[in-house]
Parts: C-alpha cells; structure tokens; sequence
C-alpha cells in the first residue's frame, strides 16, 4: 500500500531513472530532495517542485519513485547529519617513478602460473 500523499507535503525521489546524473550509479544516492509536492495526479503520480540542479527532469513522478521526507533534528541525532554537498575530486599527477613501479609490479598468468612482466 502506497503511502497517502497531499499537496505541501514533502517528499524525496528515487534516482532510479535519473540516467544523467554525474557518477558511477553505485555511487549515486538512492534519492534526493527533499521536494515540495505541487499537485496530486491521480492516485498514481505526484507532481513535485524540483531544484534549479534537476532543472531539466521531468516534474511528475510515480508515487513508485516517491517516499516521504522526515525531518530530524541534527541537534538530537547529531551522528546523522547529511551530506548535502558531493565530495570534491582531487586530481593528482602521478609521479613517473610510481607509474614505472606499477608497470613493473604487474603479474600475467601463463600457463596457470604467475609471471612478472
């Protein structure tokens, strides 16, 4: 049974099928939001105010992809705070030394036996 749902609530949105979101979809949070509904569309789909970084998505959902958004407290859970910004990408050069070793350090399997190339 689906949760019952009206409008102003707030909701979170799976990103089942959000196919262009930026990394590896293992990686992805499950959903995200929160979002204020809109509109109710029959029993089966809401209509919900997206963020300017969903600004492309389409604004009705089944209520499938929808869960209801629970508010806590950070000061009373305060282990459960939300990541709301995605961690920043470090990009290093490798040195060629490190790069030389990992080459070297490299086994092949010939012949069911290792061999160092």
């Amino acid at each position: 049974m689906e949760p019952d749902f009206k409008e102003g609530d707030q909701v979170l949105v799976s990103t089942l099928k959000f196919n262009n979101l930026e990394g590896h979809k293992k990686m992805r949070d499950s959903f995200v939001g929160p979002f204020t509904i809109i509109k109710l569309i029959g029993r089966n789909a809401v209509e919900v105010k997206l963020t300017e970084e969903f600004s492309r998505k389409h604004l009705v959902f089944p209520v499938s992809l929808v869960k209801p958004y629970f508010h806590t407290k950070e000061d009373k859970f305060p282990s459960r705070k939300r990541n709301t910004t995605p961690p920043e990408i470090v990009e290093e050069e490798d040195s060629p030394e490190t790069v030389k070793k990992a080459i070297k350090a490299r086994k092949i399997r010939l012949n069911g036996r290792d061999q160092r190339k």
